[in-house]
């Protein structure tokens, strides 16, 4: 029976241990060069990322006027001295001017409301 020297079987097996460091390196290397997307392509991810977001949130009632900022529809909150973006341009230019109740989601992110539904809100004399 041939019996290897140890230092034999210990050089085999470091070139094999090396190998495979090697290899490694190569395809951890190649996942983590994933080239940047393009800016077209950024929105579109940012958008995805909202969508799927959105249905993990609860919707509630948002109140306030529909206003002009810009060439956008805005929530003017004045209770929370704030506006809110309106993912729905249609439904609240129906309402322009008006105050409103606004069932939606709100993004977290871009805070921008995710609107369900629109419906004027009651005259102020009839809520108390």
């Amino acid at each position: 029976m041939l019996r290897q020297p140890a230092i034999v079987i210990l050089s085999k097996f470091l070139v094999i241990f090396i190998f495979v460091l090697l290899v490694e390196s190569c395809l951890w290397s190649q996942n983590s060069q994933t080239p940047p997307p393009a800016p077209g392509q950024i929105d579109r991810m940012q958008q995805q990322e909202a969508d799927t977001a959105t249905p993990h949130q609860s919707a509630r009632s948002f109140e306030g006027r529909i206003a002009k900022a810009g060439d956008q529809y805005v929530l003017e909150d004045k209770a929370a001295q704030t506006s809110y973006k309106l993912d729905d341009q249609q439904k609240a230019k129906n309402y322009l001017g008006k105050n409103v109740k606004v069932m939606a989601t709100m993004d977290s992110r871009s805070h921008i409301l995710r609107v369900i539904d629109i419906v004027p809100a009651p005259p102020e004399d009839e809520e108390k």
